[in-house]
């Protein structure tokens, strides 16, 4: 079949699981053999990244929905380069990008949704594109109950690169721990929503009945100092212990014992899925799309957001009982074996981008018959 010709969009600036899902998404759909291009502010760190991968990329500020010249910069590369998909990502993006996408009559304009939060704009879910992906069957059912129609809307999962098995681990060597150690993870960028301050609470108490038990924070983030301080404070250095970012987060979780991610919101988790995927027990909260990864009881524990105390218990029962964390991770890859992978991922991509543009083709469109 004839390769596809794919324009993201990404106004963000930022780095994190939105922007990681799709420099992904674009490495996966180029192994494809389509050609994939981004557009972004010419400090984006996806930009920076996609450009290190090999990417053209091409630069627009998109400082906000009236960015006329941003707007007629990507009009202009999407009427070069003749592209059949512009996937647009974040708010600013999705209205300056995609009304390009409509001016130059692109086939098909996509926005993915990322975020489990209230939308700001109907008409860059309705109006300005053909399609819409959500990340999480939650996503999808929120969109469609804000008044996206339910045709419009479809779930494709984050997928993640399988790890290889039984490679060794520099965690603990890093940290001058041996093998008596627990340690739970966490990755996460540093910021409130995340639940940091939370997991602190809850170790706290337990650490001095403890002595062999250990937090591992890899992420960075505006917290960093915050909870540096706070830990600093509690004389806790030695336990817990802030990596900051890490570009080896699949040697960090191979270190550990178990994961934690006591986050307050999450579209789905990528962070679930790579723990999971190396056999690690998780512990998440009963928020979003975290229940469609967490069976509780079988490959993790879920417990309320905020809630310090269950989230406390919840780690005692696995830091206490190996064999638990042994079921609960081994249920946890077999549920990753042959899902949530970047080439499922691509795949299902593929396919409803090539679904859209025949549905374009065919439906009246009142952009193109105006035209």
């Amino acid at each position: 079949m004839k390769a596809l010709g794919v324009l993201h969009s990404e106004s963000s600036r930022g780095w994190g699981g939105q922007e990681v899902r799709t420099l992904k998404e674009m490495i996966a759909l180029r192994a494809l053999g389509h050609n994939v291009e981004l557009v972004c502010p010419d400090d984006a760190t996806l930009g920076i990244r996609s450009h290190a991968e090999g990417f053209t990329v091409h630069h627009a500020r998109m400082r906000g929905g009236a960015d006329m010249r941003s707007m007629l910069t990507i009009r202009s590369v999407l009427d070069k380069r003749r592209f059949d998909v512009l996937n647009t990502h974040s708010g600013h993006d999705s209205l300056v990008a995609g009304m390009a996408g409509r001016l130059a009559r692109t086939p098909l304009i996509v926005r993915t949704r990322h975020l489990a939060l209230p939308i700001t704009s109907l008409a860059t879910y309705n109006w300005i594109p053909h399609r819409v992906v959500a990340v999480s069957h939650f996503v999808r059912k929120y969109l469609i109950s804000a008044g996206v129609p339910e045709s419009r809307v479809e779930t494709i999962y984050d997928g993640i690169v399988k790890p290889e098995p039984l490679a060794h681990s520099t965690l603990r060597d890093e940290l001058g721990l041996d093998s008596s150690a627990v340690i739970a993870g966490i990755v996460a960028m540093l910021r409130g929503k995340k639940g940091h301050e939370d997991l602190i609470a809850a170790v706290r108490p337990i650490m001095a009945d403890r002595p062999h038990l250990h937090v591992v924070m890899a992420g960075s983030g505006g917290e960093f100092d915050r909870l540096k301080s706070m830990i600093d404070d509690f004389g806790l250095t030695h336990r817990i212990h802030l990596l900051g970012f890490r570009n080896d987060i699949n040697n960090v979780l191979r270190g550990c014992d178990l994961f934690v991610l006591p986050t307050h919101q999450e579209a789905l988790g990528q962070a679930f899925i790579e723990a999971m995927a190396m056999g690690l027990p998780v512990i998440g909260t009963h928020v979003d799309g975290v229940p469609e990864l967490i069976d509780s009881g079988v490959n993790g524990l879920l417990v309320p957001a905020q809630d310090v105390d269950a989230l406390r218990g919840a780690l005692m029962r696995l830091i206490d009982d190996a064999p638990l964390r042994a079921r609960f991770g081994l249920a946890a890859r077999i549920k990753t074996d042959g899902n949530f992978t970047v080439e499922s991922m691509a795949s299902e991509t593929v396919d409803f981008y090539r679904r859209g543009i025949d549905r374009a083709r065919r439906v009246c469109d009142p952009w193109r018959a105006a035209a």
